[in-house]
């Protein structure tokens, strides 16, 4: 199978893009891939809170508004600078764009021509009472296309050299698994990982995901494979914990196995690793 040849990198005014940045310039320098550059301004209005009768917080809309599209022009021009400056230095080929309008909109607009779609981890932040802002798990489920998240704290100076590839043998999980074969076939580790409930049977056999080791074999890639048994250990802190005792680099793993309104309200794997992840991750819906 071929290695990713056309990337696309979500920059935005977040106080840590440059670390996102720092892995799509790695990652597309080291597959010889195209990389593909997108900011976008989010439309400006007037806060709620400023139009209420009385209040005297914004005196004119029309300045307000100025202001806010100033400082998005502001912040794109640095990032496609320092976009342009990494990009020089590491030998890539590369393209900008601009666009207004909602981010995941525009993000899925452009990544129907790309093979993966690199995002920052939302910053606590930028979550508070801001749903909509939620732009990973937006993307996964509606963009197509892998899409690797980068977490917002920590320097990644690998990415793909050690790689834990979480199965539950879903359809998300085989996506996953297939959309991330670039990275496992590159990898000089990887680890075949399920977690099993003690009192949930499958048919997994009595070595878990033996039979993707055995496939991805077949596609050159040695992995091993390994199993735990959850009791009531929520499973998202046991995948990190294993990611910590192998040095993982990585993670691939399918998303959103079921509604994402039901794994917000439970709990979910997706949802929990998308907010405590530690190392980059590849998710596939």
């Amino acid at each position: 199978m071929a290695g990713f040849k056309d990337l696309l990198v979500i920059l935005d005014d977040a106080k840590t893009y440059g670390t996102r940045l720092d892995v799509a310039v790695h990652v597309a320098s080291g597959f010889g891939a195209h990389l593909a550059g997108l900011f976008v301004h989010e439309p400006p209005t007037i806060p709620a809170w400023a139009q209420s009768e009385g209040q005297t917080y914004v005196r004119s809309p029309s300045d307000y508004l100025e202001k806010h599209r100033q400082a998005w022009r502001a912040a794109a021009l640095e990032a496609q600078q320092r976009f342009r400056a990494r990009a020089d230095v590491a030998g890539i080929t590369t393209e900008w764009r601009e666009h207004e309008g909602d981010v995941v909109e525009m993000a899925i607009l452009n990544a129907r021509y790309t093979d993966m779609v690199i995002v920052g981890q939302m910053e606590p932040e930028l979550r508070a009472g801001r749903p909509a802002r939620e732009v990973p798990e937006r993307l996964l489920l509606g963009v197509g296309r892998p899409i690797l998240v980068v977490p917002y704290a920590g320097a990644f100076n690998t990415v793909g050299e050690r790689v834990l590839v979480a199965w539950n043998g879903s359809r998300e999980a085989t996506r996953a698994v297939h959309d991330a074969l670039p990275f496992l076939q590159s990898a000089a580790q990887v680890t075949v990982l399920t977690i099993t409930h003690r009192h949930r049977t499958g048919g997994e056999g009595e070595v878990p995901g033996a039979d993707l080791a055995w496939h991805l074999s077949r596609h050159g890639v040695k992995a091993d494979a390994a199993g735990l048994t959850a009791e009531d250990v929520a499973v998202a802190p046991m995948l990190l914990s294993r990611v910590a005792d192998l040095q993982a680099d990585l993670l691939v793993m399918g998303g959103y196995g079921h509604s994402r309104m039901r794994e917000i309200i439970l709990g979910g794997v997706t949802h929990e690793i998308l907010r405590s992840m530690t190392v980059p991750t590849v998710l596939s819906h």
